[in-house]
């Protein structure tokens, strides 16, 4: 089944002349890499391709030149442009395409995507969770095309990879991760380059804001539950935004003995945006799914409206009892 939807989507993409690709809200680098890869590679091939995000792009991603490509939910006239297909990566379900989960009906869509929770929303959908990252499904997807590679689109595919592997320090980090990640680099990929990118391109408002998460840190179910929280008044105070807690959640997942890791921050008031890690053994999936979200077994998310000391609370409680039920 996932061979055969994986050759249906090659062939609906071989024979398009238009195509819209769609990330998700909320980008992160897998998305970008998969949205700019998939992008980049139909383009070679002569194809009419609009790549979009309904959100607004991270800062430190935008230092990849490619990036300037990708169009906001206003700047695409979809109507107007009328693609032949909707190729949307990373997303698994249709809320996170943002404002264009408007148009899905009106058109052929094709999902490509790594997370488990995905619903299957697209017209073929090939979704395969034991994929490290997106961006080595569109590896798959360029190669199958005949996509000529050059430097610029194997840094670009190997972003997906290094970001959503944790720089290879997650479980998800298998064989297959090192070989598509070797295979990119012997085309011109630099993982130097993406690491200082990422790693090492933080402002001093984000060590105070990381400090201020850290003041709010604490730990229950006898050290195996850590979490934090940033109120929006939080961001304001450091004039800081929700970019500048990317990573927060690595962060608390660090501590010694700690199996599963939360962060809640409030970036707009009302609106709380919950990241769950987890090491080894719980499965934070499973509670993300229980409020609307989704995501991977040790990596997950959510957003919930409401006030964020009741959300906190609730999710909290929420993780204990599964704690309880998951623990070996």
């Amino acid at each position: 089944m996932v061979a055969n939807n994986f050759l249906n989507i090659v062939a609906n993409l071989k024979q398009a002349n238009k195509v819209l690709v769609l990330g998700h809200i909320m980008p992160d680098g897998d998305d970008i890499s998969s949205v700019l890869s998939l992008t980049l590679g139909l383009k070679k091939l002569g194809k009419e391709v609009i790549p979009a995000i309904d959100w607004k792009i991270p800062s430190y991603l935008s230092e990849i030149d490619e990036v300037s490509l990708i169009r906001s939910f206003e700047e695409v006239d979809i109507k107007n442009f009328a693609p032949d297909i909707i190729a949307i990566v990373d997303a698994s379900s249709p809320d996170r395409v943002g404002r264009f989960s408007q148009y899905l009906n009106d058109y052929n869509v094709l999902v490509i995507d790594h997370h488990a929770t995905n619903t299957l929303f697209g017209n073929i959908n090939w979704v395969d969770p034991t994929f490290g990252a997106t961006a080595q499904m569109i590896l798959r997807i360029n190669r199958e095309l005949e996509v000529d590679y050059d430097e610029r689109l194997a840094l670009i595919n190997l972003l997906g990879i290094e970001t959503d592997t944790g720089f290879f320090r997650y479980s998800n980090a298998d064989e297959r991760v090192f070989k598509d990640a070797a295979a990119l680099i012997s085309l011109g990929a630099k993982p130097d380059v993406i690491a200082r990118m990422i790693l090492e391109n933080k402002r001093l408002e984000q060590f105070k804001l990381l400090s201020r998460m850290i003041e709010k840190l604490k730990i229950e179910s006898e050290g195996l539950l850590a979490y934090s929280y940033l109120s929006k008044e939080d961001y304001e105070e450091l004039n800081c935004t929700d970019e500048d807690s990317g990573g927060f959640v690595s962060e608390i997942r660090s501590i010694k003995g700690v199996e599963v890791a939360i962060f809640f921050y409030e970036y707009t008031e009302g609106e709380v945006h919950i990241s769950f890690r987890s090491k080894e053994w719980f499965d934070v999936g499973k509670v993300a799914l229980l409020i609307g979200g989704g995501g991977h077994p040790r990596a997950a998310g959510a957003s919930v409206k409401g006030k964020i000391e009741d959300i906190v609370n609730e999710v909290v409680e929420l993780t204990i009892s599964e704690i309880k039920n998951q623990k070996p």
